[in-house]
């Protein structure tokens, strides 16, 4: 039988073989787990980390300490609330969306976009960690078969928006995690592992332990837009939009808006990307804004299909 330290090593050859693989001048620096990880093996020339001004950006934080730990020059940047709501539009175009996690993408736009004006031809993320190691909180309330089959059908879907960012902005995004070789790796490694006593992507904290200064070690997994405090955006924006203005939008567009935020996307996807593309014939119909969809997310405006419902059909 194998045990927990065998896998503990082979998870760091592997992910050092991956990050071989697809070397990168520089990393986007979170603070948190995934990045300050591939920190550690990589030991980029450089790190990028954004925030916006004024807000409790944990990143800006965290990602100091990292960069501080490791020796690396670390630039950051802070955007303003005027910088954002102008940047907004640019961003739904490249990745053709309303979805109500534009905030994240917002942020990791300002971050390519740092690094394209530091001259950096090609930067490593950390996407993939999360679904892979389960790191987001909801799946840790999945059962251990459940969460298998999830990771296994997330892994064939998955999407990741700092690509098409990156692609547009003239930045090779390199993503360790999403490696075919370390995929397959991850894929069989137990959810046990992966879940222990309610904490997410124990297996991989277990890896590194001793490396990291426990804060980051254990540091409770924030989206993008928590760490960045673009959060303070949902509000903003909420607040551009009338309870009437909303109301009447659901009725005329037929679109199951979930709040004002969403709206507000909405009518920007309009102008700069155009109508909502129909489902076509083998697809799933969003029951949101009626577009195709994935097994679990629609792409163009967000909804989530319920995690409940995807296990009772399909096996």
């Amino acid at each position: 039988m194998v045990s927990v330290t065998d896998i503990c090593n082979q998870l760091r050859d592997k992910l050092r073989e991956s990050i071989e693989r697809n070397k990168a001048d520089a990393i986007l620096l979170s603070g948190g787990l995934d990045t300050s990880i591939l920190a550690i093996l990589a030991r980029p020339k450089g790190a990028f980390t954004v925030g916006l001004k004024d807000s409790a950006a944990s990143d800006l934080v965290y990602s100091e300490k990292v960069s501080q730990l490791l020796g690396i020059e670390r630039k950051k940047m802070e955007f303003t609330v005027a910088e954002a709501l102008e940047t907004l539009p640019e961003v739904i175009r490249i990745l053709r969306t309303f979805d109500l996690a534009l905030p994240n993408d917002l942020s990791l736009y300002f971050a390519l976009k740092l690094t394209k004006q530091n001259t950096i031809s090609s930067v490593m993320t950390g996407d993939g960690s999360d679904e892979l190691f389960a790191g987001y909180s909801y799946m840790t309330q999945l059962s251990l078969q459940d969460l298998r089959r999830y990771i296994k059908k997330l892994s064939r879907n998955w999407h990741f928006s700092a690509s098409d960012l990156g692609k547009a902005l003239g930045v090779e995004v390199k993503q360790p995690f999403l490696d075919n070789d370390f995929v397959r790796f991850a894929l069989e490694i137990s959810p046990e592992l992966k879940v222990k006593e309610g904490v997410g992507k124990y297996i991989l904290r277990r890896s590194f332990e001793g490396e990291l200064p426990v804060e980051i070690l254990w540091r409770k997994k924030e989206p993008i837009e928590y760490g960045s405090g673009s959060t303070r955006l949902h509000q903003i924006i909420s607040d551009m939009v009338s309870d009437e203005e909303f109301q009447s939008a659901k009725e005329r567009t037929g679109i199951a808006f979930i709040n004002k935020e969403h709206l507000f996307y909405y009518r920007i996807y309009g102008e700069v990307v155009g109508k909502i593309p129909k489902a076509k014939d083998n697809e799933i119909k969003c029951p949101c804004c009626g577009a195709g969809m994935g097994v679990y997310h629609c792409r163009i405006c967000g909804f989530c299909r319920p995690l409940h419902r995807s296990f009772s059909h399909n096996g």
